[in-house]
């Protein structure tokens, strides 16, 4: 009876050791934290442990960092995250490098609800073997309301006007987007500003435009600022990401809106390391955080659209302010009228060189 007791007992140790090894599986997946990560936490991460009680996320808010991080992991030999939040020039360089795992779209992701391939479905948006697509988000304009008279503004040549709107702008302190914006105030079409600044002519156009406000613009390097300084009443306009403008207008109710016109889309999705720890489990996430439905649901929480074209159609309103989402998305079509498709091709063959002359143009004071 002892002996049948004593087993009976190690019996249920280590099943119960077993159930806690499987409630203690970890999945680190890195994002870019704040209300991004938040929507990400709400739309994915908890109804997958919902689904998957045997993992738990957890969240890694290091993804400005990620692509060096990620080096630097796999140089040790200790890869430790499993999914990793990317833009997509650094999705294309760690693809290139052999760090990010290549990715069969329609074997590996979810088709959309009728049946159409994610290939299809996220169509130009898979910019890399290796990237899984997952928001369109844009940088754009935002404005002090109370600082622009009765006529607001509405295209880039205003931007660039300090006459008609004269005050302090605040812009990100890089080349990408604000070479590109010069060109376009200056007359360039959006269609034709990559053509325009591929020539050392067309470079030399965008610098002399942008000398026009140089003295007048607060530059800024993390997200948060320009809206910071949009409601501080430091600037009259700032560049900055649309979601971020999204909470200043509709969350917080600023004296702030915003403009469409020439807003730069760009692209974010996941990656998985080539060495991910839980690289089985990682993918069976991407599937799921990636399916039709979840894409729609993140913009519960955040106004970026979704990167698949059968998601668009399942927008629906905001979880607590409930406002109707669909016209607050960068891909909305009355605000996608005259948009630039930031080229990470480009960029990717230009980046160091124009940095460089952006660099010593900054310097000239």
């Amino acid at each position: 009876m002892k002996t049948f007791i004593k087993c009976t007992l190690a019996t249920a140790v280590l099943a119960a050791s077993v159930t806690t090894a499987q409630a203690e599986t970890e999945m680190v997946i890195v994002s870019w934290g704040g209300a991004y990560t938040k929507s990400q936490n709400e739309a994915y991460h908890k109804p997958y442990m919902k689904e998957h009680p045997s993992i738990k996320i957890i969240n890694d808010d290091s993804a400005s960092e990620g692509a060096a991080k990620l080096r630097a992991q796999a140089e040790a030999g200790k890869v430790t995250w499993d999914v990793v939040d990317v833009v997509p020039d650094a999705a294309i360089a760690l693809c290139d490098e052999g760090l990010v795992m290549e990715i069969d779209h329609d074997k590996m992701l979810a088709a959309a609800p009728d049946g159409t391939l994610p290939s299809v479905d996220f169509g130009d948006a898979i910019i890399s073997p290796c990237f899984i697509p997952q928001i369109v988000y844009s940088t754009t304009i935002g404005f002090r309301t109370d600082k622009v008279g009765a006529t607001a503004p509405s295209t880039m040549s205003d931007v660039f006007d300090m006459k008609k709107y004269p005050g302090k702008r605040a812009l990100q302190k890089s080349p990408a987007g604000n070479l590109e914006w010069a060109l376009i105030a200056d007359g360039v079409a959006t269609a034709d500003v990559y053509k325009e600044l591929a020539t050392e002519a067309g470079v030399a156009r965008a610098f002399k435009k942008l000398d026009t406000i140089k003295k007048d613009v607060v530059w800024w390097t993390k997200g948060a600022q320009p809206g910071q300084l949009l409601a501080d009443g430091e600037v009259v306009m700032a560049s900055a990401y649309n979601g971020r403008l999204f909470a200043a207008i509709e969350e917080n109710k600023q004296p702030v809106g915003m403009m469409w016109d020439a807003q730069v889309f760009e692209l974010d999705g996941w990656v998985i390391p080539t060495d991910a720890p839980n690289k089985a489990e990682a993918l069976k996430y991407v599937k799921f955080a990636t399916d039709t439905q979840r894409l729609a649901d993140q913009s519960k929480y955040i106004s970026y659209g979704p990167a698949r074209k059968s998601s668009a159609a399942l927008v629906g309103k905001h979880a607590t302010l409930g406002i109707d989402m669909g016209p607050h998305m960068p891909t909305a079509p009355a605000n996608a009228k005259n948009v630039l498709f930031k080229d990470v091709n480009f960029w990717a063959d230009n980046n160091d060189e124009l940095a460089e002359k952006f660099e010593a143009w900054l310097a000239k004071g």
